[in-house]
């Protein structure tokens, strides 16, 4: 069988920075133990598995190890995929139905807007291990929602400098961890980091779905609907986000770096 393969850099504006993600076209439904082979072969934060539904698309997302309730970064490059092979027009939405419900994904100029599910945090007690692991004495916030915890540390100079106890992370019951500050710039208004070794991806270089949670976080300490954010991985991630009641726009730019076909 052979099937397209994309590498996408996403959340970027050029090759080499952003979040590589793979995405794999489909004409039909593959076992999950294939996806899930093809996620380790691509060896990527997320490869994304797209499919025709009718008026709609089907898509899922695995990591090396898991399949995933939701990311940001491998939808985007989903949707980009879709464009320029001319799956989708150039006026036409990606409407993609997920784990996480109905996503769509719409052209705005040179960028991509995503429509996801707002993730706010409840604050919660800090998990045993989890300041040791991350290597930081103390946060002014720890909260936690469905999939990961989150924390706000005093300055950028401090989240710029963890260098995480990856095997102690990956004991704390979650998917991820994000660790955010205020910007020391006016370019951005709030930066982050994310860690998820339980799932197989130590430092996502930029993570869509942890911006379901940074969005209302921020967007109730800052007092601003629409911000810019960035993720302060080796790589680099900028995204420009908005809350919208219970929902939360994502928009960034995608650029492909690889086009194949996987032989299996």
């Amino acid at each position: 069988m052979k099937l397209p393969i994309y590498q996408v850099d996403a959340f970027a504006n050029q090759a080499f920075v952003g979040n590589p993600a793979g995405v794999c076209v489909l004409e039909e439904v593959l076992e999950d133990s294939v996806m899930q082979n093809i996620a380790l072969e691509m060896n990527l934060a997320e490869t994304a598995f797209v499919i025709r539904e009718q008026a709609n698309f089907r898509l899922r997302w695995f990591t090396p190890m898991v399949e995933v309730d939701l990311c940001g970064h491998a939808t985007l490059a989903t949707s980009h995929i879709l464009w320029e092979t001319g799956v989708l027009k150039p006026d036409e939405s990606g409407v993609f139905e997920t784990r996480s419900g109905q996503l769509t994904a719409t052209r705005i100029d040179e960028s991509i807007q995503l429509d996801f599910p707002s993730q706010p945090p409840e604050q919660c007690e800090t998990p045993r291990g989890l300041l040791e692991a991350l290597g930081i004495k103390d946060c002014s916030f720890v909260g936690q929602n469905k999939s990961d915890y989150i924390l706000e540390v005093e300055n950028e100079s401090v989240l710029r400098g963890i260098e995480p106890d990856l095997d102690g992370l990956r004991r704390v019951e979650c998917r991820g961890v994000i660790v955010t500050t205020k910007s020391s710039t006016e370019q951005y208004d709030f930066v982050s980091r994310f860690f998820a070794p339980a799932v197989g991806v130590d430092e996502d270089p930029v993570t869509g779905s942890a911006h379901c949670c940074l969005t209302p976080y921020w967007a109730n300490r800052l007092g601003k609907d629409v911000m810019n954010a960035y993720q302060a991985s080796k790589r680099g991630g900028e995204l420009t986000v908005q809350l919208l009641g219970e929902r939360v726009q994502l928009r960034g730019k995608a650029v492909t770096v690889i086009e194949g076909n996987l032989m299996i």
